[in-house]
């Protein structure tokens, strides 16, 4: 009897290292709804009771998940949650439809690399702006003149915008466009903006999740500021332009437009293997001058000490002097 629960144990010990995918390869995002997710003997899985008293279960590839939305009537065991916190993947309990976020949790495994060039440059107002203007051609792939100010960026991203969504309303034929977010009345939104909404949400969840895995602080934000999700904004605009927008008006006659809009959204990730361009993007925004082969911060799970003069010293050891 208790050698096969032995083995089932075994199996579910953390993973080492070596096992654990790189966020660059993960899947994109798993939006569940009314389910009961539960670690058994087998793995993580999402139970769902039916009429009839039996329960159908769907396991879930945790270890290759980047990111997994527990929507509205979800419930998770701490097994279930610690498994996925092992497996670095990151979880994000939302509203219905994953149209609002209410929190995340935060893989353990994570290396404070590229958090410190974060901090440094958002701390710095040059280096900050300089950030910003990356953020603005890698978005449009157009130059900014030299000594344009950070108003000036956001008025330049303001006209592309407003030219983009009547541009896209004239396509579709679709008349007196208005950009419009109002949890409150979801159901009277038209289905342009709910399946925006919709998108956008999902992408939020998928660009924390790979912001989150590369140690950086979602709340340091370059453009957006003031809340502790602003650097997730911040990146998730480099691509609406690109995949959300275009797809959210192209279900203007969806009867289910934020369900088809997740769809499709997974479906880009899929096609356009976005997850690794995320993570590019946000390593090419903190380093410019980044090389392919240095993309990958070896020995997450080294710690040190820092010190002014010297610079990381061992941690993990005694710097007393000697009395004797």
């Amino acid at each position: 009897m208790t050698a096969p629960f032995t083995s089932a144990r075994r199996a579910l010990s953390a993973p080492t290292l070596a096992m654990l995918p790189r966020i660059a390869d993960s899947l994109s995002f798993l939006y569940l709804e009314n389910v009961r997710v539960v670690q058994d003997d087998t793995g993580v899985c999402a139970q769902v009771a039916k009429p009839d008293g039996a329960i159908d279960r769907v396991y879930l590839p945790v270890a290759s998940l980047a990111c997994v939305l527990m929507g509205t009537g979800t419930s998770a065991t701490n097994p279930a949650m610690a498994t996925m916190a092992r497996h670095g993947s990151t979880v994000l309990w939302t509203g219905a439809g994953a149209v609002r976020m209410y929190s995340a949790s935060q893989p353990s495994e994570l290396t404070t690399h590229w958090l410190e060039r974060q901090a440094r440059a958002w701390a710095d107002d040059t280096a900050r702006l300089a950030v910003a203007t990356r953020m603005y051609e890698m978005r449009f792939g157009a130059g900014v003149p030299e000594g344009t100010t950070l108003q000036q960026l956001r008025g330049l991203e303001g006209q592309r915008m407003r030219l983009m969504y009547q541009m896209l309303a004239d396509k579709h034929r679709i008349r007196g466009f208005k950009r419009n977010y109002n949890p409150a009345n979801w159901d009277e939104q038209n289905p342009v903006n709910q399946a925006l909404s919709a998108a956008n949400t999902a992408l939020y969840g998928v660009v924390h999740a790979a912001i989150m895995a590369l140690g950086c602080s979602p709340a340091l934000g370059f453009v957006h500021s003031g809340k502790q999700h602003a650097f997730i904004y911040d990146v998730a605009d480099l691509y609406k332009a690109q995949h959300t927008i275009p797809m959210a008006f192209s279900l203007h006659k969806s009867a289910n437009p934020d369900r088809d809009a997740r769809r499709n959204l997974r479906e880009s990730f899929r096609l356009y293997r976005l997850m690794p361009t995320i993570v590019h993007d946000v390593q090419r925004l903190l380093d410019p001058e980044l090389d392919e082969e240095d993309s990958e911060v070896a020995d997450p799970e080294l710690v040190h000490l820092w010190d002014p003069d010297l610079g990381p010293v061992d941690a993990g050891v005694n710097h007393a002097e000697p009395d004797w």
